[in-house]
């Protein structure tokens, strides 16, 4: 077998990179650039791009196959069934540190379909690169350039005094 003739290796490190956050408490994220292929729900969609996380907590029926990553989701209170082909997958990372991995854009596509101002439109296209075994880029996400747009924060708690438990004998 050989090079044209094997499998993507994009699954396989998608599955290692969950497999690695899971082990050190970490929550994965995936980042899919959005297209008919993508069963998504379309308002949370920005820039054709989405960003979801597959944690344990976050998904039901977590399926990461070789070709659809399908899961179930709540989302403003409402489940929905997303089912994401792999090649669709621009990156993988830990919310809390930023570490994974990002992928070319998807072959089909060029760089002109990511979005103009995307964190990730910087991905280099995998046009004239096998799509089979394309380059892989390993990252580290950081904070914005001075001057950027700042990130969405998460919600903060409730203000005001923290719940107690009271002892009733």
């Amino acid at each position: 077998m050989n090079a044209l003739e094997s499998t993507s290796t994009r699954p396989y490190l998608i599955r290692a990179l969950y497999d690695w956050c899971t082990d050190n408490g970490l929550t994965p994220y995936v980042a899919v650039l959005v297209d008919d292929t993508v069963q998504v729900p379309r308002e949370y969609v920005k820039n054709g791009e989405i960003v979801l996380n597959i944690s344990f907590d976050a998904t039901s029926s977590l399926k990461l196959g070789n070709d659809f990553i399908e899961f179930k989701a709540r989302f403003a209170g409402t489940a929905r069934e997303i089912i994401v082909p792999v090649n669709r997958v621009i990156a993988i990372y830990a919310r809390e540190n930023g570490q994974g991995m990002a992928f070319p854009v998807p072959v089909a596509g060029s760089a002109a379909e990511a979005p103009k101002g995307s964190p990730l439109s910087s991905v280099p296209a995998a046009g004239g690169v096998n799509p089979v075994d394309d380059e892989v880029r390993v990252f580290q996400m950081t904070s914005p350039e001075p001057g950027s747009e700042p990130p969405e924060e998460p919600p903060r708690p409730p203000a005001g005094p923290r719940p107690a438990l009271k002892r009733v004998k």
